[in-house]
């Protein structure tokens, strides 16, 4: 009797180690937000955690205002690379370029080279630290972002506060931009819309272009740079005045937005800083 419950025992033991699972994602990239993304991550795809992103500069380290090569390694937890990207917004990877304050925002694309490799010619306006955001689809995986701080040698530019806006109308490129003064909430969902005008007649823009697959593209970071959402509209084939975007601030805090737009063979970006209670 004695060893009857003693198997029973052992057998209710091992039942409730193999319902624990050991895959931990601790968010130390962020979330990438990208509504109505479709990729599949089943059970045997491959995880953020089992990829690895490295950043380095070929040429020696970035000196700031001087062409830079950048190279972007995206390998296996186990050091092997990972060749095979989807198509997300027509390139195979994004790559967000920003500097400690927030001040620059740059959204270029590198190449693809051979054994999972990118790379691209940049130019950083001043010395100082910058965060890169590597976005990108490993083929059967869900969409991931890798990030890494870089000191750019140099001179730096006088810092800029990040303060929340006491207009969110914004004035570009011959444009007047109006994010909408919802009350965000964090951790439920928020409608951001954008919407843009001739700055000098104020007359509705309905014929934006499309810019990388979509009316418009948003970037979204908290004030330290620790977590980062690329959000793409809900509707892409939207051609204004509003551009519509859904997405979930993290926590409370400051929040930095670019909005990414494309008119008339231009694309420009416009920035807002928000407080999420």
């Amino acid at each position: 009797m004695k060893r009857t419950i003693w198997i029973l025992a052992l057998v209710v033991v091992l039942l409730a180690a193999c319902g624990q699972s050991s895959n931990q994602d601790n968010g130390k990239h962020g979330g990438h937000n990208e509504h109505g993304a479709g990729h599949d991550s089943g059970e045997g795809a491959m995880k953020a955690e089992d990829v690895k992103v490295s950043f380095s500069f070929p040429d020696g380290n970035p000196q700031s205002e001087q062409d830079t090569k950048l190279r972007i390694q995206v390998e296996t937890s186990d050091g092997s690379p990972i060749e095979d990207f989807d198509i997300s917004h027509e390139k195979k990877l994004h790559l967000i370029v920003v500097n400690k304050d927030l001040s620059y925002f740059n959204h270029i694309h590198p190449e693809p080279k051979a054994e999972g490799a990118f790379e691209i010619m940049t130019r950083f306006p001043a010395g100082g630290e910058y965060k890169l955001f590597a976005d990108f689809v490993p083929t059967g995986a869900a969409a991931m972002t890798k990030s890494e701080w870089i000191k750019v040698e140099g001179e730096a530019a006088a810092a800029v506060p990040i303060q929340p806006d006491d207009n969110l109308t914004k004035s570009v490129d011959g444009k007047e931009v109006t994010l909408s003064e919802e009350q965000f909430t964090a951790g439920e969902e928020a409608t951001l819309t954008f919407t843009i005008k001739d700055g000098k007649t104020k007359d509705p823009i309905t014929n934006l272009q499309q810019y990388l697959g979509a009316v418009g593209h948003v970037v979204i970071l908290t004030e330290d740079a620790e977590q980062y959402l690329h959000v793409h509209p809900m509707e892409e084939k939207a051609t204004g005045p509003d551009a519509v975007f859904m997405t979930t601030f993290p926590k409370s805090g400051v929040y930095k937005i670019w909005g990414q737009f494309q008119h008339e063979n231009n694309v420009f970006t416009v920035p807002f800083v928000i407080q999420v209670p």
